[in-house]
Parts: structure tokens; sequence; C-alpha cells
């Protein structure tokens, strides 16, 4: 897991008020589970603020030269088409739009050490760095206020726990759009109010 990038890198340093903290939540569809035989189909991304103000969206199909088997994996889950990748973006793009999305924010994900375990795979791949601050797993901060591990902390549990719900499931786009729905409740659940408290829950 990467580590954290120094609060430099943050306008304000560590007592910025979370609310002006800037996070990139990232969910990525892919073909399976194995970062080495498996690739990522799709990636969307929400930048937001800590008190929930959405400043941008993104969201891209990522296109493939070669295929191995499997093709596009779990068609019942994700319900990505072949016809849909074909109109994507390269890979090597699609990692340099990400860059772009995510630098200066905190990356943040539900079960994050997925997400970038593929997406690492292939910036390893095309040798394109990526920019990450943080992580930040909202698995792991739902899991926090559970110690006995009494609840389901799917993603779809987690958000119905605070009001929150989308009817698209397995879409990177909506399911970014949801972490970012309920990371607010989340942090303050935690009551994290500076970025330096943000930081202690990195990794």
């Amino acid at each position: 897991m990467t580590a954290a990038v120094p609060t430099t890198h943050l306008n304000g340093g560590p007592t910025t008020s979370i609310d002006n903290v800037r996070f990139a939540v990232v969910d990525t569809e892919t073909t399976g589970l194995s970062t080495d035989d498996d690739r990522v189909l799709q990636i969307g991304v929400v930048v937001v603020r800590g008190d929930g103000s959405v400043e941008r969206e993104f969201v891209a199909y990522v296109r493939r030269l070669t295929w191995g088997v499997g093709h596009v994996g779990a068609f019942h889950i994700h319900g990505i088409t072949r016809r849909q990748l074909r109109s994507g973006m390269k890979p090597r793009e699609a990692l340099e739009t990400l860059n772009r999305l995510i630098d200066g924010c905190v990356f943040t994900a539900h079960n994050a050490k997925f997400d970038i375990g593929f997406l690492q795979s292939d910036s390893t791949r095309l040798e394109v760095p990526l920019k990450l601050t943080g992580p930040l797993c909202t698995l792991n901060l739902s899991r926090k206020l559970d110690p006995q591990r009494t609840m389901s902390h799917k993603l779809k549990d987690v958000a119905a726990r605070f009001g929150k719900s989308t009817d698209r499931p397995h879409d990177a786009l909506a399911d970014a759009q949801l972490t970012a729905a309920v990371l607010p409740d989340l942090l303050a659940a935690h009551r994290v109010t500076t970025y330096a408290e943000l930081a202690s829950h990195f990794g």
C-alpha cells in the first residue's frame, strides 16, 4: 500500500479544515479479481470536498488492444459490453487523465487496496506513475466503527445505514458517487475535523 504523501501537498497543511480537503473518490470495474491476469474495464472518479460538495465527475471505459480468457469478465455483474469498450480510452490515456484528477486530492475508495492494485498494475506496465496521496479506504473507516464485525461493510450496506443508495450498482461512476456521498458521514462518525486527524486513517 502506498505511503501517505507529506501534508505540504495540501494548502494550509495539517490544520486544514476537513471541509476544505479535496478527495478523489475512485471506483474501478474489472474483468476479475487478479491484478496479474485481469484488467480495468471502467474508471469512475468524483472529486469532492470534505463537506460533501462535488467539484467534478469523470467516467470512462478502458479500451484494450488484446483480450485474454474471459474477455469482459463477469458481465452479469458489471454489465459492460465489448461494444462499449471499443469506444473507450486507451489505458495510457485513462491513467494520465486519472492522474490529473487525483493530483492534489486524497485518493479515496471503498476497498482501496483492490482499486489501487489494478491501477498500479497498469501503472507499472505503462510506466505512468500514479500520483497517490493517502490512500483513504471507506471500507476500513466503516469497519473501525464496528470492531466486533456485527454488520456488513459492503458499500451498499454502509450507504443504507446513512440513508443513501444507488440504482446502478457495479457501475464505476455510480459506486464512486455513492462512496463520495457516505464519506462525510464516515468522517463525522470518526470526528475527523482536520487533515492531520484524517492522515491517521491513511493506509
